[in-house]
């Protein structure tokens, strides 16, 4: 359960960490500014984040499939 909570604070953190480090304009990344390529990059990690957040929780587990497991 630690482990769901810290993979769920990890979006939150990058992008409040990436507003204060890379805060410019003059170097650019795929064209775009820094913290707009950070923030881009941080929107696909949270979706990759939370699909395995979802894959961990033990409450979105079928039934059916506990019961499969058991002896």
């Amino acid at each position: 359960m630690v482990t769901i909570r810290i993979l769920a604070l990890l979006p939150f953190v990058g992008v409040l960490v990436g507003a204060w480090f890379f805060n410019r304009v003059t170097p650019l990344v795929f064209g775009l500014p820094v913290l707009l390529a950070w923030l881009l990059l941080w929107l696909l990690l949270t979706s990759a984040i939370m699909a395995l957040i979802y894959y961990l929780d033990p409450a979105n587990r079928s039934p059916a499939a506990d019961d499969r497991k058991r002896p």
